[in-house]
């Protein structure tokens, strides 16, 4: 599986590496638009925008973007690109859409002809997920107001007919949930009950994006959140060992099968809806067990790489130390994943195989 496994992302990362290196000899798009939903991992800026929101929803300051190609910070929770970025430039585009608090007012419909990010760094799938933490951010049921208020637009300009066959080409590329079942794993009752309502949740909103318009999905699944380093240090804090904090991946893992059967029993139901869904917690587990292939080599699995006290997990901003090689360090800060697992996560999403995304990769969903 390994070896079958490294050989599908080397393709892809050769894509990626044409795309970074002959910007001016991009190819084609493979869609139409990409249509971002989600949290932090996907967030490209809309945060900024937001008045209410804490530093902790930020990441408009350095260190955040030392490797974006400005050197500058860009609202990303990254040093460079994430997931949305790097999986919109395999499918043709040079970056993710632009974040939706971006648009220039009153809104015009060429700004949505590559698409739009909506998505809010410390939202989730629930209405006040996110507000302790990081104050005002967009929930998922604002993130698709606005959609919402984009189609109208598209509509108006661009007629019924067109709209409707331009969203069902586009690509809707979902990643949310994880800030949820971390501000739930603080004052746990009834797991599963839990878990019920939050596939619940992700289902209405799947069903009115459908709604909406939207056809074609790729949908990330919940990462193991307790090996992040503000998660070890919270095992650290709590039981005085060392590890990953089992509670929090627990509720992870569980996640996944009820997650899965949701999804499939949607494209069941609703015509012409197709799907990809990435295995987030065995993608992650497959490079901890596996940090060191010919397609990648990390020597930090543990520690953030912008960050300082125990496992880096103290927050980045410019007066943290900075790691000298970001490309061997699997976290960025306390919660975030480095550029360079971003890029291994759009690569498996692309063209991973069975073990990793179900029941077809992203680039069989834009073939369909």
């Amino acid at each position: 599986m390994a070896n079958q496994t490294a050989s599908y992302l080397l393709v892809a990362l050769c894509l990626l590496v044409l795309v970074a290196k002959h910007a001016e000899a991009r190819p084609p798009r493979l869609v139409p638009a990409v249509f971002v939903f989600g949290d932090s991992t996907v967030d490209v800026g809309n945060n900024n925008f937001l008045g209410g929101t804490r530093k902790e929803g930020k990441a408009n300051f350095p260190q955040y973007g030392v490797d974006f190609p400005t050197s500058k910070p860009t609202g990303r929770f990254s040093n460079g690109f994430n997931t949305a970025d790097q999986l919109a430039q395999l499918l043709g585009f040079p970056m993710s859409p632009p974040a939706y608090l971006s648009l220039s007012r009153p809104l015009k419909s060429h700004q949505f002809s590559k698409g739009v990010n909506f998505a809010s760094g410390g939202s989730g799938l629930g209405e006040h997920t996110g507000r302790l933490i990081a104050g005002e951010v967009i929930p998922m049921s604002l993130q698709l107001e606005y959609f919402a208020t984009v189609v109208e637009h598209m509509y108006k300009s661009a007629g019924s007919r067109r709209t409707a066959s331009f969203l069902s080409k586009s690509i809707f590329f979902i990643s949310t949930g994880s800030n949820d079942i971390f501000e739930y794993s603080f004052s746990r009752s009834n797991d599963r009950q839990f878990l019920l309502g939050l596939v619940a949740s992700y289902k209405y909103y799947l069903k009115s994006l459908y709604r909406l318009g939207a056809r074609k999905f790729s949908i990330v699944s919940i990462p193991p959140l307790g090996c992040t380093p503000s998660q070890r240090l919270r095992r650290l804090q709590q039981m005085g060992t060392q590890g990953c904090f089992d509670p929090l991946n627990d509720l992870s893992l569980r996640s996944y099968p009820m997650l899965a059967a949701m999804v499939e029993e949607l494209a069941h139901e609703l015509p012409g809806m197709a799907y990809s869904l990435g295995d987030a917690f065995t993608m992650v587990s497959f490079v901890f067990a596996n940090p060191q292939t010919k397609d990648w080599n990390f020597t930090e699995l543990v520690a953030a790489c912008c960050g300082e006290g125990p496992f880096g997990a103290s927050g980045c901003n410019q007066t943290v130390p900075l790691c000298g090689n970001r490309n061997d360090h699997l976290f960025w800060d306390g919660n975030h994943p480095t550029q360079a697992v971003s890029a291994i996560a759009a690569q498996t999403l692309f063209v991973g195989n069975g073990t990793f995304v179900s029941p077809i990769n992203v680039l069989q969903l834009v073939q369909l």
